[in-house]
Formats: structure tokens, sequence, C-alpha cells
């Protein structure tokens, strides 16, 4: 059988979802035996979704709920496409790209993803920023973390703080600072069942009241975090009522200082309040797999009681912890390294604030300080890379690549998509200079968009994309 398809569904779930849905379970049932809608979200920094639309190579449908956001179906597959290594887009189910469209952050605000990786709805924030303000990527879990750090680079986001904590851990050190937190709550993941056959083969009907409780737990810790007037969205892959409307009503009864916003998107259906005991739950948010082309995901958008402005108590301190796990001190960058970033980038301002790890220096995100001292947090990764400096010798980092664009760079070379010149390139191969290119770093790009460092010599442009990337050598 194709793999589109799902040869059996778990007979308890069978059964859950005939008695919650009735005759409309045969209809939904029915969507889950057909191929699945695939989602495909343009990176807006990058390209316009105009523009992408019209050079995409792709069968693409549009979403009813987000721009930039587009279905597709194989045989198409964007992910071995070079501008998906690119970074010009994020692979999604297409009712997730509804999270950044629900939470609306503003340029300038302090975000929170508080589960987030692989990363697809904190890069969706931050794009929707426009790289302002700061988008806290919070991922308890250190196995997960690596992905979301190279999800964030291959974007080109500049205005990150990945982070490795426990929710509680950060209802201490930040009570009421942030003015949106999303929580992408941990769930049966009953929608990921024509994904991914080990979602399906691993669900139990018991696990389903577990996970209502470590996500009451979640979002209880999340309130806290929220400043007054801030919103909070909470989201999941899956169709239980207990994971969703329940949770939701029980937090509602014990957080009155919480109200759920109406926030319809074509698309979507509303809650269910028979399935939590709330008229209010019809506020809530559900995508279907049978009425829309996606998945399926829960959302409930909620503002907390206060004041609409700007307004957030002072940050704590971390520096009285006798066990400070990472000592932050960000610097303003020395003239001579100054220099030698204009020399190579003599079109790209230098940001304000930075970090220097041995020889390597970070440009910080301009809004870092929001958060205030950032002792005694496990940070992952602070901003952009940008390089090693050693006495006049400049080692760019790949990051740093990721985050410029073709015309802010005067050394470059770049090819087109369907080049052999971008496959022997993503394979780590080594690639003949051109006769008029000038020795040294040269930005590399396909179609303009960016794909790293090379460096010439010889008669050569010595391969930089990094080893972890490459694509296998046939």
């Amino acid at each position: 059988m194709n793999d589109e398809f799902i040869p059996i569904l778990p007979e308890a779930f069978v059964r859950r979802m005939q008695a919650l849905l009735g005759p409309e379970a045969e209809s939904f049932f029915d969507a889950l035996h057909r191929p699945r809608d695939r989602g495909l979200r343009v990176n807006t920094f990058r390209i316009t979704p105009e523009a992408f639309a019209t050079r995409s190579p792709f069968s693409l449908q549009t979403l009813p709920w987000i721009q930039e956001g587009f279905a597709y179906r194989r045989p198409d597959r964007p992910g071995l496409h070079p501008w998906h290594d690119a970074g010009v887009y994020y692979l999604q189910d297409p009712s997730a790209m509804a999270a950044a469209i629900l939470l609306d952050p503003q340029p300038g605000e302090l975000v929170l993803d508080l589960a987030a990786a692989p990363g697809g709805k904190t890069t969706h924030l931050a794009a929707r920023m426009d790289n302002r303000g700061l988008v806290v990527a919070n991922e308890p879990h250190p196995q997960r973390v690596r992905v979301l750090g190279q999800n964030i680079e291959r974007l080109g986001i500049r205005n990150t703080l990945v982070i490795q904590e426990k929710p509680e851990n950060l209802v201490r050190r930040w009570p009421g600072q942030f003015d949106r937190v999303l929580v992408d709550a941990p769930c049966s993941g009953e929608s990921m069942f024509r994904k991914d056959p080990v979602v399906r083969s691993a669900w139990r009907e018991e696990a389903v009241a577990r996970n209502a409780r470590v996500q009451r737990k979640i979002l209880a810790a999340a309130a806290e975090l929220v400043r007054p007037g801030g919103r909070l969205l909470y989201a999941t892959c899956t169709f239980s009522p207990e994971e969703n409307e329940q949770v939701v009503a029980w937090f509602l009864e014990t957080r009155p200082d919480f109200r759920l916003v109406p926030a319809p998107l074509p698309g979507s259906s509303p809650g269910r309040p028979e399935w939590g005991g709330r008229d209010d739950l019809v506020h809530c948010l559900r995508f279907w797999p049978h009425k829309s082309p996606s998945d399926g995901h829960f959302y409930a958008l909620m503002e907390r009681a206060g004041p609409a402005g700007s307004f957030r108590p002072r940050p704590k301190s971390g520096r009285s912890s006798r066990h400070v796990r990472d000592e932050f001190r960000p610097i303003r960058l020395p003239g001579p390294v100054a220099e030698i970033f204009r020399e190579y980038l003599p079109g790209v301002p230098l940001p304000e604030w930075w970090e220097k790890r041995g020889d390597l220096w970070i440009a910080l995100p301009d809004d870092f300080r929001l958060l205030g001292d950032l002792s005694g947090i496990r940070s992952v990764s602070k901003g952009v890379a940008w390089g090693s400096v050693q006495g006049r010798h400049f080692t760019p980092a790949h990051a740093l690549a990721m985050t410029l664009r073709a015309a802010e760079v005067p050394n470059r070379l770049s090819w087109p998509a369907g080049a052999q010149e971008i496959d022997d390139w993503l394979r780590g191969k080594p690639l003949p200079a051109p006769s008029s290119a000038e020795p040294g770093w040269v930005w590399i790009g396909v179609d303009e968009f960016p794909l790293g460092w090379g460096k010439i010599s010889e008669g050569q442009v010595k391969n930089h994309y990094p080893k972890g990337l490459r694509r296998p050598v046939e």
C-alpha cells in the first residue's frame, strides 16, 4: 500500500471519534485515508509570497488563513530542492502555520515559545516580527535543541535566544515578562496518524488523560509568564477533548484573569462547548482534516487582564545563584574588529552589542536587554555568530552567510537551482573558480539565496559548507 495512506487506525481511537463526531465521523475517517495535504511556508526574509508563487517549480494551493503558506502534494518534494537548504521556505503542516497568525506578535515585543523544537512556529513568529524584538525559543529536551538551532540558522533568523529550561524555572526568573507566549503542548498527536506510523502504533487511550495532566501543569506555568494585557496561545496537534477543550476549561476556571479571545480564521471550525462544559469554548479553533487542507490542530487564544500597553515587571536577576551556568557579559565591538567586519561587509550595519567566546564574535539581538540579566539561564545560542577573528585574519561563520542578502556581499557567486555546481556544492565538493574571481572568502548562493561560504584559492572555490548539512556523495 502507498505510504500516503493509513492501513490501520487504533480501534479505541475509531470508537472514540465515532462517539464524538456521530454522522460526521465518516467524512473524518475518509479524510484520514486520503493522501495528505503537505504544507510549505515561505520565508519572507528571503522572498515575498507573490514572487515565490510565480517562481516556484512546485504545484501549489493557496491557504485561506495565511498569505505566506501553501499546500502541495506528491510527487512534488520541495525538501530535496536546494531552495530548502537556502532557507527559502519551511515545510510545515498548513494548520500549524495558524499559530503565528493567531498570536500575532508585533515588532519590538518580547515573545516566548515555551516548547520550540523543531522551530517551525518559532521561525514564523520571528518572521512576523520582521526580526525586531526578541523571540525566546525554549526547548527543555536536549536532543531536540540541535534541530531547533539548525532551522533558526537556515532561515536567517537574527532575533532569537535559544534556551533549555523547565517552564517552572522560567517562572521564577521572568514572571509576567512576555507580551506573547506560545504553548505548543506535548500531546497524543492524533493528527499525525497519517504522517507518522510510530505515533499511530504508540497511541493508547489511557495516555490521553496522562497527557492532559502534563498540559495543565505546563499551561499553569505559562500563564505566570504573560504580562498583564499580554496574550497566551495554547496549541495541540490532537483531536481529543480531554487535551483540548477540557484543559482550556480547567485553566479558565483556575485563572479568572484570563479570557478567550475570539479569533476565527478561514478554514477553521469553532471549538465544541459541549466537550468542555463552557459556552465560551466556542472561541477556540479546530482545524479538521475533512474540512481543511491540513492534518489538524487545536488552538485557544487567551488574554490576561490588564492594561494593553507594554508594561511589564522589572526582570529578576540571576546573579544571586551560587551555580551560575552561563555568565553573560555583553560587550561593544572593539574598533579593530569592527574595521575587519566593515572591510568584508561594507554595506551591513554592525549590531551594537556582542558576546565573545574565545575568538568567536556573536552579534546579539538588538532587544536582548528586554530580559535583563541572562546569567544563570541555560542558553544554547544567542543571536548570530559572525565568525572568528585572530589578528587581521577573519573566518566567517555559516550563520552569518544565512542572514545576508546577495546584494549585501561584494564578493559572491551564485548559480541556478538546476546547475551541477549547486549539486556538487551541497555534497561538499570544491568548485572551479571563475577566472575573474578574487582570492579570499566568497558568499555562495543558489538563485541569489544563501548557501554559505567558500574560499577562493589557486583557481578553486574550497567548500566550507558545514559537514553536518552536506548531502551524501553519490
